[in-house]
């Protein structure tokens, strides 16, 4: 899909059920994935694209810095959900790097470094393995000043179909589809490279 045909078939799509434009997408690609870290309401994206395609790769670029609970419900859900989990962890492990690096302020310039090793390896790596043309992300509007700028479809700098079924819900919505589906969600996160819950990951730029 090119680019100058995004506006045209996300206007179509505002305002369709999730499960449908997970459809929708995956007619239009031939190897989609979906990654998740189980950041909070990451299950509602994991239920949506399970719903229609449970054998669809869900990519987990783990940090080794997650806390308890999200590890506990990362767990609950590859269980409950039945997912295809592929997991992708850092090179180096988190009690060495915890020795030579620590977790650096972010305004450190180390903190570059540390973001490479602890995500952006591990994901590169995955998505050289998978070489998917669709990626099913769970990216909202109001998340950061750059998930402002995209929408429901979007092209990666790859040019891969990144699809955000639920880019225009509110947490209010969120709250509801899990209550409908008797969901649970989590809270108690941690990203050591985000730290502000409005910065940027780094997957998505």
């Amino acid at each position: 899909m090119s680019e100058d045909q995004l506006p045209k078939w996300n206007a179509q799509l505002k305002g369709i059920p999730p499960q449908e434009i997970i459809a929708w997408a995956i007619q239009h690609g031939q190897n989609p994935v979906v990654t998740t870290n189980f950041r909070p309401y990451e299950v509602a994206i994991l239920h949506a694209v399970s719903d229609v395609d449970p054998n669809i790769p869900v990519i987990w670029c783990d940090t080794g810095y997650n806390t308890p609970n999200t590890y506990r419900h990362a767990e609950d859900l590859i269980s409950r959900l039945g997912l295809n989990i592929k997991l992708y962890v850092p090179k180096q492990t988190v009690a060495h790097r915890d020795v030579v690096l620590g977790i650096p302020e972010v305004d450190n310039p180390l903190h570059k470094m540390f973001t490479e090793q602890v995500k952006l390896e591990p994901f590169k790596r995955a998505m050289k393995e998978h070489q998917p043309d669709v990626w099913f992300t769970n990216l909202r509007k109001g998340q950061t000043t750059f998930r402002d700028s995209l929408d429901i479809l979007s092209l990666s700098n790859d040019g891969v179909l990144k699809v955000s079924p639920f880019f225009y819900w509110s947490d209010r919505e969120l709250d509801d589809y899990l209550e409908k589906f008797r969901l649970p969600n989590e809270h108690k996160y941690f990203d050591p490279t985000k730290v502000l819950a409005n910065r940027e990951c780094g997957l998505h730029v």
